[in-house]
């Protein structure tokens, strides 16, 4: 039986309402056998993409590189607010920004490709918004988006209808995410990534025990600390002076953790993330025999990121002469009110559940024999074989939300 493995849902309030489809694809050997780890949009003819819409046009190395340096620079973004407990999905909400792109033209299209040059999504539109055919045909073709229409006029039933469909499609992991509906909306476009999975090896939960969780170099909570003793693979970063460790799932995905030495530095290790040093960090890991100790956490987090996307230049889309007029027919003036996203996180001994040019010297042989997770870290959920970065978190205090 499969455990959910992570569940997020960026979703963007535009003046109507337009939502991919959120069916997987065929299903893999992996997740036939209960092992697959990710589902995300049926994946899309390259090639014919990429002849037919050229702004499409990025490798698979390239766009995995975009997402992951989006994100670092959203996490910098949100700890200029609050130093607490983060996750968001930076591969969700580039999907849903790619796939309002397909309507967008001028600069409002060039302030996207150049803040975000990715590529996905969901929609739920008003029942007497015209989209314009292109705008759907493509936004199925590159992004299985189906149109659900409503009526936004009446505006606590439209909000309800969303709610119990969103509450349906991520089987309950989000029952509740839209709290008010403009009744002048005339698209809501919505995605999400369900990530699915097992711990390749899991924790035995005879060896959990309450144990010290240091939130700073004062204060210390009681959390359940998972426990296991075997091959792990890892590698300490004598520049940064951080541990990392990574726990593969089952099938596809897998969580990298960095560890600072000292309380009080994982902050500080936030200006540094880039792809490049992720990528040094994993090249030079090494399998060592070593024990583990993990705590349970679960993470349940909503962002508005309108205003962090503002920060990064992408403006356009907000404002009411955002140039969107390959998504309607006849409607003028369309704008982006809201970037919403909610991601929900927890990992246990199973695995985890939940609904989303930096030089630095490496020492693969100074990891310590002992790696307990006892004060404030970093994780990364992505796919191996793209390194796509599905996820992205910081961890304070595992005993709040």
């Amino acid at each position: 039986m499969k455990a959910v493995l992570s569940l997020l849902l960026p979703c963007l309030l535009a003046e109507g309402w337009l939502v991919p489809s959120l069916a997987p694809g065929p299903q893999s050997p992996e997740a036939q056998a209960g092992q697959e780890t990710l589902q995300t949009p049926t994946a899309r003819n390259e090639t014919e993409a990429q002849a037919d819409e050229p702004w499409l046009e990025a490798g698979g190395q390239q766009l995995s590189e975009d997402t992951s340096n989006l994100g670092f620079s959203l996490l910098r973004k949100i700890s200029m607010k609050h130093e607490g407990n983060v996750v968001f999905s930076p591969l969700g909400l580039s999907l849903a920004m790619a796939a309002l792109m397909l309507g967008a033209k001028g600069q409002t299209k060039a302030q996207l490709e150049s803040g975000l040059r990715l590529q996905g999504s969901l929609a739920f539109v008003h029942e007497d918004f015209d989209a314009k055919e292109t705008f759907l045909n493509l936004s199925k073709r590159y992004f299985d988006t189906e149109c659900v229409t409503m009526n936004f006029r009446n505006a606590s039933q439209a909000k309800g209808l969303m709610n119990h469909y969103i509450n349906k499609e991520t089987q309950g992991k989000i029952p509740k995410l839209f709290d008010e509906v403009n009744p002048d909306t005339k698209l809501i476009l919505v995605d999400y990534i369900l990530l699915k999975g097992r711990w390749l090896t899991p924790f035995d939960p005879l060896f959990t025990e309450m144990d010290t969780f240091h939130l700073d170099k004062y204060k210390t909570v009681k959390v359940p600390m998972m426990y296991r003793a075997g091959n792990f693979t890892s590698t300490f970063d004598k520049n940064f002076r951080c541990h990392v460790l990574k726990l593969p799932y089952l099938g596809n995905a897998t969580m990298l953790v960095v560890l600072m030495e000292k309380i009080g530095d994982h902050l500080a290790l936030e200006d540094y993330l880039t792809t490049d040093l992720v990528d040094t960090w994993l090249r030079n890991m090494k399998i060592r025999n070593m024990e583990v100790f993990f705590p349970k956490f679960k993470l349940d987090q909503k962002y508005e990121m309108h205003d962090l996307l503002k920060q990064m230049g992408i403006r356009r889309i907000f404002l009411p002469w955002a140039e969107l007029g390959d998504i309607s027919v006849i409607e003028r003036n369309l704008k982006v009110s809201k970037v919403l996203q909610r991601a929900v996180i927890e990992v246990n001994e199973k695995g985890t559940e939940a609904v989303a040019g930096t030089f630095s010297e490496i020492t693969a042989y100074s990891m310590p024999p002992i790696i307990k997770v006892d004060r404030p870290f970093h994780f990364m959920i992505y796919e191996e074989s793209s390194r796509m970065l599905l996820f992205l978190g910081r961890v304070v205090n595992p005993t709040l939300l």
